[in-house]
């Protein structure tokens, strides 16, 4: 009665504008509300969770898990749900959930863009290779892959080495702490391979400072991610968490921005590279596209922050995790050490040359299950820009994709009893028959890791120089938990017992050494 009473008093003119206006909304109101029945009816009738919660969809019942919970769930759903599943963050957001072959290998042969949940690491990576979409992609990948070329990664191989040198020298005690030491030594590696910058990080301590920040910020990317209440930037960076973030943002810029200095100073005094082929950062401070166009500053800080991230961390946990189940399995860390001794007998150095890295097929085998197992990189995100068919489901314009790495290499459709830790999956008798797309720990498609050779090569020297100096056993007076962000990672670290192994002085005890490389 008394908004009547209000539009009365209006003139004519006036009131016939706010009727019309609320009419306007009305019928927008009740426009979204049909809409939303239906977009909802349409998601909710795929397989998945049907414990709803009208703000956090089904994010509730996972919200407060420990990390080993949350990974039990994921692993869990993938049986549960053998090829894909639905979740609601939120009332509003579905997210289709893919963990096997047949669900997951249309979307990776695809260029669709990532997920919006990227954005949320935009702060510290910005719109670099990992998290940029279209035009900037297509124009950034272009231009870098030649620094993975062949001939670049070949050298590298001798600066792996010589960082694999520091780290068995490193080891003074039986229990170690694997992960941090590993990280420092790949962070090592990837300075000098891709940036020309040598900084002696592994005699610096135990831990380096940009480590540290570099695991706050993946896991504090993934926690925002699972809370609805963050997703407003304003929201976030006013709570303590994200005053944290920006922080750890700042000291990781700060790393990046030194490297970058350090190299325009060296090519102010030395002029332009001489060499026939330029590393990463060469390439992007001198390379130009079609039109004459440069990287902006911006970008070249954006490239250096993300490759400093996805070079040293992602590497560090896959080496750390197949370590520590090669030190649960005796039996197949002896293989590699038997395979070892074959090839280097008769050697002054432990060096693993380049001519080495093909020959090492058994190693190979290990290091593609232990990356299996772990899922050193367990999601990908991608959002639809056009419909797309999976499994006769037409899913619209706009859908949230998660590809569920961890849960593919872990669903028994694809690997049979597949929490057992088992090289032989991997022999090429075994794996020949197997879908291309059963085991993506790099992605693939034209999405995929640009720098994957470059990780393997160096997973295989430097657990092969670790496996050739020392026997690993697991230390029984240390828990290893596992969790997952951005990356996999032992929640409370990952000790191991490493005792000085016996190198073998003759390749005639190895019976099953190939000959042709004993001679």
């Amino acid at each position: 009665m008394e908004v009547a009473n209000q539009l009365s008093s209006l003139s004519p003119t006036i009131r016939l504008a706010v009727i019309a206006g609320m009419t306007a909304l009305t019928v927008q109101i009740i426009r979204w509300l049909v809409w939303y029945r239906s977009f909802f009816r349409f998601f909710n009738q795929l397989p998945g969770e049907t414990d709803f919660s009208w703000v956090w969809g089904n994010l509730h019942k996972t919200h407060s898990y420990t990390p080993e919970q949350r990974i039990r769930y994921l692993l869990e759903s993938s049986k549960k749900y053998p090829k894909f599943f639905r979740r609601w963050i939120g009332p509003l957001k579905p997210v289709i959930v893919l963990h096997h072959p047949d669900t997951m290998k249309t979307l990776l042969k695809s260029s669709e863009p990532k997920s919006p949940g990227y954005k949320f690491a935009l702060p510290w990576l910005g719109e670099g290779l990992l998290i940029t979409n279209g035009p900037r992609w297509y124009r950034s990948r272009r231009l870098l892959t030649p620094a993975f070329h062949f001939d670049i990664l070949k050298p590298y191989n001798t600066i792996s080495n010589r960082a694999a040198d520091v780290l068995v020298h490193a080891v003074e005690k039986t229990s170690m702490e694997i992960y941090s030491s590993v990280s420092l030594c790949t962070l090592d590696v990837i300075l000098q391979c891709a940036m020309s910058y040598k900084d002696d990080i592994q005699l610096k301590g135990e831990s380096h400072p940009y480590v540290q920040a570099v695991m706050q910020l993946t896991e504090m990317w993934s926690e925002r991610g699972r809370n609805p209440l963050f997703v407003l930037d304003f929201i976030y960076f006013l709570s303590s968490r994200g005053r944290m973030f920006k922080a750890h943002c700042n000291f990781a810029h700060s790393v990046a921005e030194n490297v970058i200095k350090a190299r325009k100073e060296r090519l102010e005094r030395e002029g332009p590279p001489k060499k026939r082929h330029l590393d990463f950062l060469d390439i992007l401070l001198t390379a130009r596209d079609e039109s004459g166009q440069g990287f902006t500053p911006l970008e070249i800080r954006n490239e250096v922050d993300t490759f400093l991230f996805a070079g040293h961390d992602t590497t560090a946990s896959a080496i750390a995790w197949t370590l520590y189940s090669l030190a649960q399995h005796p039996q197949y860390q002896q293989k590699v050490q038997e395979e070892l001794d074959c090839l280097l007998a008769g050697r002054q150095s432990d060096d693993i040359e380049w001519e080495d890295l093909q020959k090492l097929e058994y190693l190979t085998q290990v290091i593609k299950e232990g990356m299996r197992l772990h899922s050193t990189v367990p999601f990908i995100g991608r959002q639809l820009t056009k419909p797309m068919t999976i499994e006769d489901v037409t899913l619209p314009e706009g859908t949230w994709c998660s590809l569920n790495i961890m849960g593919l290499h872990h669903n028994p459709l694809v690997w049979s009893d597949p929490e057992t830790f088992d090289p032989d999956r991997f022999h090429p008798d075994n794996i020949k028959n197997k879908d291309t797309y059963a085991f993506v720990p790099f992605s693939a498609g034209p999405r995929n890791c640009i720098g994957q050779h470059f990780a393997l090569n160096e997973q295989k020297v430097i657990i092969g120089r670790i496996l050739r100096k020392f026997k690993l056993t697991v230390d029984p007076n240390h828990k290893v938990q596992k969790k997952i962000a951005a990356v996999t990672r032992p929640a409370t670290g990952l000790r191991l017992l490493l005792t000085q192994g016996l190198q073998q002085s003759s390749v005639t005890e190895v019976v099953w050494c190939d000959r042709s490389i004993a001679a």
